[in-house]
């Protein structure tokens, strides 16, 4: 969701700045690579409703967009670097730069492969030009990393939600831009991508920001303008202490992916939002309050009406605290918003073997009243009274409601209900209060037994609907049954 939510502040911006919006799969990293994912990148975006402009299926002028097509590009502009001398060869093994570490840490420093350390490692900076190309000739694995200047300096990045950002040079690393695969780091790859492709603004999550200086200095480096950066907040977990994560998610018992998620690895199934039931709408609307608001206490925006209220300067920059309630609320807000007339083929395939075949208009009388009472479309055919007579009753209510007079006097409504015609719910409940008066009756005495008899439950729609619903014939019925077992 957090990925889905940096989607979703790219496309606003670029809809209300009439831009172009671009995907572009990043898939360098091998030991990062996972099977499935570009697929499940697009079937999530296709939910939730808003396509690239550009893109991989898209297409467009700055392709390919997929970072593994475009070594050659890549290759190209590594090399200017070395040769321009911002960038080097190192020969060091992963297990001497962790000696490195572990020795400095030992001592109580920290060690980072910097301005200060290279001098004293195996790198085309301190070997002889005869060294290099022997190990070079004999396939000596190496990176290339950045050059950090030698005369520290100030870094300014200017961010669009943050403002003026400074960083002395003097804590920052040579970072690695192509690795011993051959394959670039993010750092390279996005740089070069972001200059080639024409990118105006980069809006990414506040993980890479401690990226940004050195992404500044790699501008700096080729001599190129650089974009606009802004760097969304975290989305932190509902107890506001740490960012929100899959544990959090399987913990809480509320959905972190937008989709159903397979980890190749494990097997393991994560459920996404959709199969939780959640509409695009909803799982949209709260994305967008995560990190944004317009200023004022509006919260229910549809896809254009956030296009036209969007603005990087009201993103905030403090984390944002998910609440898993408030995203059902969202749920809530747009399941009873509008026509309900649109749930009703939804509604049969979700009760196929109860529902496939009533009429629209049962559908649409089932929507009318229980659409207030959940929270999620497919908690309706939870409610089992409404396909069948209730073979259970709620035994508390019965203890606590069901009188020695009680069957009396559904005995007598019974009565009632049969001379009703036409049976339409605001005569039966004009008949039933009228029999309540007649016989100098409250509600209580007679309301939640009729519900009780009809559902088995005490909660669910206005009995005067659902008595409409079920029909003289299957009201009756269902009475007769209660009143039988119950006595």
């Amino acid at each position: 969701m957090g990925g889905v939510r940096t989607a979703l502040f790219n496309y606003l911006f670029a809809r209300k700045n009439r831009g172009t919006f671009i995907l572009r799969i990043e898939d360098t990293d091998q030991n990062r690579f996972v099977e499935g994912a570009e697929a499940y990148i697009e079937e999530s975006l296709k939910w939730c409703g808003f396509q690239p402009d550009e893109g991989t299926k898209a297409g467009g002028n700055h392709g390919p967009y997929r970072q593994s097509e475009r070594s050659d590009l890549y290759l190209s502009e590594l090399n200017n670097l070395l040769e321009s001398g911002h960038a080097y060869k190192a020969f060091d093994s992963a297990e001497e730069i962790a000696t490195k570490r572990t020795q400095a840490e030992a001592a109580g420093e920290i060690w980072q492969y910097d301005v200060t350390t290279r001098q004293n490692m195996r790198n085309s900076l301190t070997m002889s030009q005869e060294d290099l190309a022997r190990l070079e000739s004999e396939g000596h694995a190496y990176t290339i990393r950045f050059k950090m200047p030698e005369n520290i300096r100030d870094v300014l990045v200017s961010d669009e939600i943050r403002g003026e950002i400074h960083v002395s040079s003097a804590v920052l690393d040579d970072k690695v831009l192509m690795k011993a695969d051959g394959l670039p780091t993010y750092h390279l790859a996005n740089v070069v991508d972001d200059h080639h492709m024409a990118i105006s603004h980069v809006i990414r999550g506040e993980e890479w920001l401690p990226s940004a200086p050195l992404h500044v200095l790699l501008y700096e480096a080729f001599g190129w303008t650089p974009p606009a950066f802004a760097h969304l907040p975290l989305i932190l977990k509902p107890t506001g202490n740490g960012k929100l994560s899959k544990r959090d998610g399987d913990k809480g018992g509320f959905p972190i992916f937008p989709l159903s998620w397979t980890d190749p690895k494990t097997g393991h199934i994560s459920k996404g939002y959709k199969e939780n039931g959640y509409l695009p709408e909803a799982f949209l609307n709260m994305l967008l309050l995560l990190g944004w608001s317009s200023g004022d206490e509006r919260e229910l925006y549809d896809l254009e009406e956030a296009v036209e209220a969007f603005s990087m300067q009201q993103v905030t920059k403090s984390g944002a605290r998910f609440n898993p309630d408030k995203a059902i609320w969202f749920n809530e807000q747009y399941l009873r918003s509008g026509d309900s007339s649109r749930w009703i083929q939804r509604l049969k395939e979700l009760n196929a073997s109860t529902m496939d075949d009533w009429t629209d208009s049962k559908c649409q009388q089932v929507l009318d009243m229980m659409l207030e009472r959940v929270q999620f479309l497919h908690e309706v055919g939870n409610h089992t009274y409404l396909f069948a007579a209730p073979e259970s009753f709620d035994e508390k209510l019965i203890r606590k409601k069901w009188k020695p007079e009680t069957a009396g006097y559904l005995n007598d409504l019974k009565a009632v209900l049969n001379d009703i015609e036409p049976f339409e719910s605001t005569i039966i409940e004009d008949q039933f209060k009228a029999f309540l008066t007649s016989r100098e009756l409250g509600f209580g005495a007679v309301l939640l037994p009729f519900r009780i008899a009809l559902t088995g439950t005490g909660g669910g729609p206005s009995m005067f609907d659902f008595a409409e619903f079920l029909g003289k014939s299957q009201t009756l019925s269902r009475l007769d049954a209660a009143i039988k077992k119950l006595g």
